[in-house]
């Protein structure tokens, strides 16, 4: 049975369009050793009510714990039944940008709102539509500062390492140099930065709060990448910067982060949604889409796709990116979310993390060989050291139903990096010491 809509004869039609007599001649430019001959290995035909079988039964093999204490750049917040129901009306369930845009308002204007409210959370002038994921939101902003005069890129060795693969990634097929200064104390260096500072370096990338969990000097890392004429860009959590200074209150020149945690569950692979904000004189070095706001000839409020010449599907040779969409639906999620929650709640959600964490510290730390890594202030995450291998630590965990911190590996030695949220509980803390006591006795 075939799925593909059109018909035998609308097939040869369109075949004949292009010049082709068969599908086989469509595909001829393919090289005859690179297509696939024979079956693909699949299993027989089945009925719907058989293959939703399989899939349940497949789904009831994944491990979903009731309490997590992990977080690394993915996190599970509190999400208000309100921002499923909304982002998954009909008329929102798309995941591009539309491009006969004038004619799709409410799209447009949900990005719009998107757009105004990454730019109150980080200070910052100009947002983009979004991009695919936060460590893709870094590397964009560093290719959108570099150039031929500028080649060099350096990042904070305390970045989160999927960020830092992501970066390599970008840096060397574009042929750029990356290079990462050191921390001292669990936190990025401004002395070994500028160490490493000269005109071939284009940005500065550092995190907030970074890998660890650690609030840094961001101010003294901005100065330092601005004395030596290069940009700062700081990826910062979302849900942090309802209390922390915001990247442009520090000076940077570009705000990129993930915003998972505004509304999106943790899940393996995604959809998540990076966020890219700039100041006013970058904002035609932005790359992806901008939705703006102006008005119709009759005055009325209207939005429309602005700043395009510097896309790829406008001008491709010298676009400054080649993102030809964007994370539409997950925009729209964080927005509603961010609505439901408010400025308010937003700080009340940011204030319960931070006193969640605090508290989980000091108890943790307490618990014989699980002392803390690092001094400092942090957000909702922090290091303490682990006196037992971590893989026991792990099992142990998971039979009561827990999801361990990430056993990580730092400039003081091994350790687990934890992290709490506002879902977490006393009691869920009172029990994980309870446990950490067990199994390092």
């Amino acid at each position: 049975m075939s799925y593909i809509p059109s018909t035998p004869e609308e097939r040869l039609e369109m075949l004949g369009a292009t010049g082709a007599q068969s599908m086989e001649d469509l595909f001829s430019a393919v090289p005859d050793h690179l297509r696939f001959k024979g079956l693909l290995d699949l299993p027989p035909a089945a009925s719907e009510f058989e293959v939703i079988s399989a899939l349940k039964e497949m789904a009831g093999r994944n491990k979903v714990y009731q309490t997590w204490f992990r977080g690394a750049g993915s996190y599970r917040h509190y999400i208000p039944s309100v921002v499923r129901h909304l982002a998954s009306r009909a008329e929102f369930v798309t995941a591009y940008t539309p491009y006969q845009a004038e004619i799709s308002q409410g799209i447009l204007q949900s990005i719009f709102e998107y757009q105004t409210l990454i730019c109150e959370l980080t200070g910052m002038d100009v947002s983009n539509a979004g991009v695919y994921d936060g460590a893709h939101a870094a590397a964009e902003a560093c290719a959108m500062f570099a150039d031929k005069n500028r080649p060099k890129v350096l990042a904070a060795s305390t970045v989160k390492p999927m960020t830092a693969e992501v970066l390599r990634t970008y840096c060397r097929v574009a042929g750029r140099e990356l290079e990462f200064f050191g921390a001292e104390d669990g936190k990025a260096s401004s002395a070994l930065l500028e160490q490493m500072l000269d005109t071939s370096v284009c940005c500065v990338y550092a995190e907030q709060p970074n890998f660890y969990g650690l609030v840094e000097d961001y101010g003294e890392l901005t100065r330092a990448a601005h004395a030596a004429g290069a940009k700062m860009v700081i990826g910062s959590y979302p849900i942090a910067l309802a209390v922390l200074k915001t990247p442009a209150e520090y000076g940077a020149d570009a705000a990129v982060g993930e915003a998972q945690p505004l509304g999106m569950p943790p899940a393996f692979g995604g959809p998540y949604l990076g966020y890219m904000a700039v100041k006013a004189a970058d904002a035609r070095k932005l790359p992806g889409r901008i939705a703006g706001a102006t008005v119709d000839a009759a005055g009325r409020t209207a939005y429309v796709l602005t700043l395009q010449a510097r896309e790829q599907h406008i001008r491709r040779e010298k676009a400054s990116s080649n993102i030809c969409s964007n994370q539409a639906l997950c925009a729209l999620t964080a927005t509603v979310y961010c609505a439901a929650a408010g400025p308010g709640g937003l700080k009340e959600i940011a204030m319960r993390c931070v006193s969640l964490a605090r508290y989980a510290a000091r108890r943790i730390s307490a618990v014989s060989g699980f002392s803390m890594m690092f001094e400092g202030f942090f957000f909702n995450e922090f290091v303490t050291r682990c006196p037992v291998d971590p893989a026991k630590l792990e099992t142990k965990l998971a039979e009561n139903d827990m999801l361990c911190g990430l056993p990580v590996q730092t400039e003081k030695g091994a350790g687990i990096l934890w992290c709490l949220t506002e879902r977490n509980t006393k009691d869920e803390i009172d029990r994980l010491v309870r446990l950490l006591g067990e199994v390092s006795a």
